[in-house]
């Protein structure tokens, strides 16, 4: 494997996950310009040209060839087309089969468990069709919302790193969660 090249859109029970257009701009500055949303993400919130940069280069990508890559997928309600969020797979190394995991949710459609329904298929894909050996997950520990996903989705807390990160003017403690693939497959309902 070690490849991923998924055919779009990718159902889930509520969602359809796919590559993020010009279409999608507007969706995406009412979350990723938002201070409250962007205050532990590792950017900071955006205008309308910032998106328009990131939909014609990092977010362009719509398939995982070579370690160093990202692919990032929006949420879109099934049955209202709304973009409601959206989930990043990270390729850290060939060698190690090793990954990231990131998601981000318009604060409107929270509570509702979309982020981690678009989680747990980036997951899948993850392990299931890229063949990783393991996925983390890095968070800040004021996060607190975002560390609970992690837990829902199997995820372990491995690390607690206490102020190792200068990060938007302040010390930052980061959370490292992870799971393996011999755990993803192990999880109660799979064969």
């Amino acid at each position: 494997m070690l490849e991923l090249r998924p055919e779009y859109p990718i159902r889930t029970e509520r969602l359809l996950l796919r590559p993020l257009t010009a279409a999608d701009t507007d969706a995406l500055l009412a979350y990723k310009g938002r201070p409250d949303v962007c205050r532990y993400a590792p950017f900071e919130p955006m205008d309308r040209q910032a998106v328009q940069d990131r939909l014609g280069t990092v977010w362009a990508n719509t398939a995982l060839t070579n370690e160093g890559q990202a692919l990032v997928l929006g949420a879109e309600l099934a049955d209202t087309g709304q973009l409601v969020g959206d989930a990043v797979l990270f390729w850290h190394s060939r060698e190690h089969r090793a990954g990231e995991l990131g998601y981000v949710v318009n604060p409107d459609f929270a509570g509702r468990g979309y982020a981690t329904e678009a989680a747990r298929e980036l997951l899948r894909l993850g392990f299931e069709e890229l063949g990783l050996h393991r996925i983390v997950a890095s968070i800040d520990e004021r996060n607190t919302a975002s560390a609970r996903l992690a837990e829902r989705l199997g995820m372990r807390l491995e690390a607690r790193l206490v102020q190792n990160e200068w990060f938007k003017g302040e010390w930052s403690t980061e959370l490292c969660f992870a799971i393996l693939a011999s755990e993803w497959s192990a999880r109660p309902g799979q064969a």
